[in-house]
């Protein structure tokens, strides 16, 4: 696994984009209609942007997998900060719909701890790969990562079949929210 840098920042679109198509919650907040795939890979590269400026993106060795970890006590205001989060709203959001997609944002960061933590944002797999290991493998690298630095780590998804992928990897299940859909709130603890 290594640190993604801007090279590779199609690529990691590319697999989150793929990954992420048909997922409740990128929908939830992806503006419905034509260009829907086009507003998801906004979003993506949106998080990569973020993710490499206040926290890591990682890319497995093979470039089959990716994921996007924030540190939300590493970000800061910054003027790219407001751009990328303007450039959101317009094409990936839609005006009529910020008030709903905040309020959604809102109720997952009052679930977040108050110390230092990693937040999983995103992670994905192409899916020729899929099933085949490399996620997990991936998943338990950024698990050693951030067990050393000392960082919990903390996700949400609204996918049921990955609960059971979570909690077999050290995950556990503390909460889940109903929106239009199941969110499933899960965290790691650094024992």
């Amino acid at each position: 696994m290594n640190r993604a840098d801007r090279k590779h920042k199609n690529l990691v679109i590319e697999i989150l984009t793929d990954s992420f198509d048909e997922n409740k919650s990128v929908n939830y907040v992806v503006k419905p209609g034509t260009n829907r795939r086009d507003r998801i890979k906004n979003l993506m590269s949106y998080s990569f942007e973020v993710c490499n400026k206040f926290g890591d993106v990682w890319i497995s060795d093979d470039l089959n997998t990716c994921a996007l970890v924030l540190l939300p006590d590493r970000k800061k205001f910054t003027i790219s900060g407001v751009y990328w989060d303007l450039k959101l709203a317009l094409s990936v959001i839609g005006l009529g719909r910020i008030g709903k997609v905040m309020g959604r944002e809102s109720k997952i960061k009052a679930r977040h701890p108050m110390l230092p933590f990693a937040y999983l944002w995103f992670i994905g797999v192409k899916r020729s790969f899929q099933n085949q290991g490399i996620g997990t493998k991936l998943l338990h690298e950024i698990l050693e990562i951030y067990r050393a630095a000392n960082r919990p780590i903390y996700l949400e998804t609204s996918v049921d079949r990955n609960l059971p992928w979570y909690t077999k990897n050290g995950f556990e299940l503390f909460e889940s929210l109903e929106l239009s859909y199941p969110l499933y709130f899960l965290r790691k603890s650094v024992v």
